[in-house]
C-alpha cells in the first residue's frame, strides 16, 4: 500500500522536465543557438574569401598616359580598383594622408621603373592586395614596379591589428558593463532618476576604460605610435556609445536586449569592422554595414588618430555619437514611461 501511494505522488518524467526546464529557458537556449550559428555564418561568410572591390587608387602620369593608365586599371575584371587621375605626386600623397585613396601609382616613362605608394597603416592586407594587382599588370607589360610603404605600421603593431583589438576590447567592456548593471539591478531602471544614475556610471566607466586602453597601446606596449589623448577621448566615446546602446536595448527588450547587442556589436560588428581584412576586401553586405556599426567606426577612427593625424574622422565620430545619443534618449524616455505604467505583475 505504501509503495502504491509513493508511486501515485511521484511526478512523471514529463512533469519533472517541465519543472526543471521552463519554456522561458528553452526559448533562451534556442536564442543562444541561433546567435552561435549567426556568429559562425558572419565570421566565415565575411572572411573566408576576401576579394577587392573598388579600392581607391591615385594615378600620376604625364598627358595621355594618365588617361590610358586609369582606363587600364578601371577595366580590370571584377573592377578591383577605382583609379582616378591626380595632378602630381604631392597631391597623391596628400590624398593618402587624408584617407581619400589607399594607394598611388607614379608613372615615370623616362625611368626604368614606376613607383607604387601604399599605406600599410590603413591595413597591411589591403596594401598587399593593391601591390599584387598592380604588380600583375606590370608583369604582363614587362615593366618594373617599385613598391614603397609611405605609412607603415609601427614596429609594435603586428600586421596592423592593434587598433582592431583595442576597439574590440573597448566594445566588449561597453556592452558587458551595461549588461552587468542590468542583470544586477534589473534590466529596466525603475524611474528616470535611476536611469540617469546608471548612465552617469557608464560615462565614468567609459572615461576610465578609454584611459586604460590608451595607456596600454601607447606608453605601456608602444603598439600604436601617436595620439594618446585622442585615443583616450575616442575610447571613452566608443565605450559609452556601446554601453548606452546596450542599456537602451535592455530597457526595450529585457534580457533579450543583451543578445541583440552581441548580435550587432560582435556577430556583425567584428567581421565587418575592417580589422582582420579592410572593408574594401569584404563581401557586399559586410562592406556596406561595417562603417555604421561601432566596431567598424571605432577601428577606422583609431587607425586615423594613430597613423593619419586624425584625418577622415567625421563619419566614424558621427556614427558613435548617434549610438550614444539614441541610447541615452531611449533609456530615459522608456524609463520615465516605465515608472508611469509599470508592468502588470508589479502593480499592487
Amino acid at each position: 500500500m505504501t509503495e502504491l501511494n509513493e508511486t501515485a505522488v511521484t511526478p512523471g518524467v514529463s512533469a519533472r522536465l517541465r519543472d526543471a526546464v521552463t519554456l522561458r529557458a528553452v526559448l533562451l537556449v534556442i536564442g543562444v543557438l541561433l546567435l552561435q550559428l549567426s556568429f559562425i555564418v558572419s565570421y566565415v561568410g565575411a572572411l573566408h574569401h576576401p576579394q577587392p572591390h573598388h579600392i581607391p587608387l591615385a594615378i600620376v602620369a604625364p598627358g595621355q598616359n594618365s588617361v590610358d593608365v586609369v582606363g587600364r586599371f578601371n577595366g580590370l575584371p571584377d573592377e578591383p580598383l577605382d583609379a582616378r587621375s591626380v595632378l602630381d605626386e604631392s597631391a597623391a600623397r596628400r590624398q593618402i594622408n587624408r584617407r581619400e585613396v589607399d594607394a598611388a601609382l607614379i608613372v615615370e616613362p623616362d625611368r626604368d621603373a614606376d613607383r607604387l605608394l601604399v599605406a600599410g597603416a590603413g591595413g597591411p592586407a589591403l596594401a598587399d592586395v593593391v601591390g599584387a594587382i598592380v604588380g600583375r599588370v606590370y608583369t604582363e607589360q614587362g615593366r618594373r614596379l617599385a613598391v614603397t610603404d609611405v605609412k607603415p605600421v609601427a614596429s609594435g603593431d603586428g600586421r596592423g591589428l592593434s587598433a582592431f583589438y583595442l576597439v574590440v576590447g573597448w566594445i566588449v567592456g561597453g556592452y558587458l558593463v551595461a549588461a552587468i548593471l542590468g542583470l544586477s539591478s534589473g534590466t529596466r531602471p525603475a524611474n528616470t532618476s535611476r536611469a540617469v544614475i546608471r548612465l552617469s556610471a557608464l560615462a565614468l566607466y567609459a572615461i576610465i576604460s578609454g584611459l586604460g586602453g590608451a595607456l596600454i597601446v601607447g606608453p605601456m606596449l608602444d603598439a600604436l605610435p601617436d595620439g594618446f589623448f585622442g585615443l583616450w577621448a575616442l575610447g571613452a566615446l566608443i565605450v559609452f556609445a556601446t554601453a548606452a546602446a546596450t542599456m537602451a536595448l535592455q530597457v526595450l527588450a529585457g534580457l533579450v536586449g543583451i543578445g541583440v547587442a552581441i548580435l550587432f556589436f560582435v556577430v556583425l560588428g567584428n567581421p565587418s569592422s575592417g580589422g582582420p581584412f579592410p572593408q574594401a576586401l569584404l563581401p557586399t553586405f559586410w562592406r556596406v554595414i561595417g562603417p555604421y556599426l561601432p566596431t567598424g567606426a571605432g577601428t577606422s577612427a583609431t587607425r586615423n588618430v594613430a597613423y593619419f593625424d586624425g584625418a577622415a574622422l567625421a563619419l566614424p565620430l558621427w556614427v558613435l555619437a548617434i549610438y550614444a545619443a539614441v541610447g541615452v534618449m531611449i533609456t530615459l524616455v522608456v524609463s520615465s514611461r516605465y515608472r508611469e505604467h509599470p508592468p502588470s505583475h508589479l502593480r499592487a
